[in-house]
């Protein structure tokens, strides 16, 4: 049961009992039921026992979906958000030296030593590029996302890159389920997910771990908030032992994937990265896809971006609309305290995950947190 705790959120008796509601329904065959395989395959579609897969042990490992060359302006792309974020820093006076000799995998790392916090600030006011925005309405990547969801196909709001530079606390993710960040209306229906390194992801640069049978059970379990010096919330693995059924030494599997391949997985999928103890940045994009006939799940601060209708074949993504919602500075303008636009540098994070579970850790981001109605 989630713990609310009114000096920390504050509901109304109505909000409590749906919440409490919602928080007690499960909903096993949404995430266990695996659909009748497709009619006519299409390009990017995968053999029917993986999406079987998929349901029976809540992930799975592609490997050469796309090519070198179909990833190579994402590449492009993260060089040049560092490069602005580098350009921003000297010119503040923040660091001394711009680092344009270092490459992709080393510059950050670099910031960071002159300037601690520059991977959060990169994480924290990203902006979704277009290569990434192929990437996530690729035609090969819908077809198969429509073996999980069907015909409609939407993308998800929370798309995130990461800048998991070595060694950095703040780039290390707990243990947790996606739907642990969503709000409560994500718990009834399936959010997928491609987690996709622009490297060969390996144990040493912080791979992911994943349990897999974690989301038989269909619930959400506990979390806590938050981990370390982070922002993170987190499912201790005694809870996902005892509340998913979780079996840690035979379920957690540790799941590399080589450039070119992604993780797809889903919300309720426990699920982690591993400490980058490598001399490389692993860079790394994970993007969501959905039903568009659900809620989102996303505390009403934006809608998804429809992809696919089967009611409309010759749809084309509204990204006007979708690109006029920063979910990062809606955020921070609803829960942090003294949220202030034109500073820059504040490599402090907030969000509404951080009052729906139980702070049994203060840091800067809890303490900026501003709880609301």
């Amino acid at each position: 049961m989630v713990l609310i705790r009114s000096r920390h959120l504050t509901l109304d008796m109505a909000e409590k009992t749906k919440f409490l509601g919602l928080i007690d329904k499960v909903y096993p065959d949404v995430f266990n039921l695996c659909p009748p395989d497709v009619n006519e395959r299409k390009p990017g579609q995968l053999p029917y026992s993986e999406i079987q897969k998929f349901y029976d042990e809540g992930y799975i490992v592609v490997k050469d979906f796309f090519t070198p060359e179909e990833l190579e302006p994402c590449r492009q792309a993260i060089e040049g958000m560092v490069e602005q974020l580098a350009q921003k820093l000297y010119k503040a006076g923040k660091i001394k030296h711009l680092y344009s000799e270092y490459g992709l995998f080393q510059r950050l790392t670099k910031l960071e030593e002159e300037h601690p916090g520059s991977n959060i600030l990169l994480f924290k006011y990203q902006k979704i590029p277009k290569s990434f925005r192929d990437i996530w309405s690729n035609d090969r990547m819908l077809n198969l996302l429509e073996q999980i969801l069907g015909p409609d196909v939407a993308g998800h709001p929370t798309w995130n890159l990461r800048t998991k530079t070595p060694k950095s606390e703040a780039v290390n993710i707990p243990w947790h389920q996606d739907s642990g960040y969503f709000s409560w209306e994500s718990y009834d229906h399936l959010i997928a997910t491609a987690w996709i390194p622009f490297l060969d992801a390996v144990p040493e640069n912080g791979c992911m771990q994943m349990a897999k049978n974690g989301h038989k059970s269909g619930k959400v379990a506990k979390h806590t908030c938050c981990v370390g010096p982070t922002w993170y919330i987190q499912l201790e693995e005694e809870e996902m032992a005892k509340t998913l059924g979780v079996n840690l030494e035979k379920d957690v599997k540790i799941e590399p994937v080589p450039y070119g391949g992604f993780i797809l997985f889903h919300n309720l999928t426990p699920h982690r990265s591993l400490i980058n103890v490598s001399n490389d940045i692993r860079w790394s994009v994970d993007l969501r896809w959905q039903s568009p006939h659900y809620d989102m799940g996303f505390y009403n601060i934006g809608d998804g971006i429809v992809f696919r209708s089967k009611n409309d074949p010759q749809l084309k993504p509204d990204w006007d609309k979708f690109l006029s919602v920063d979910r990062k500075v809606m955020w921070q303008k609803t829960h942090m305290v003294d949220y202030d636009p034109n500073d820059e540098f504040d490599s402090r994070l907030t969000g509404p995950w951080i009052g729906k579970w139980e702070i049994v850790n203060h840091n800067r981001h809890t303490q900026a947190f501003k709880f609301t109605q």
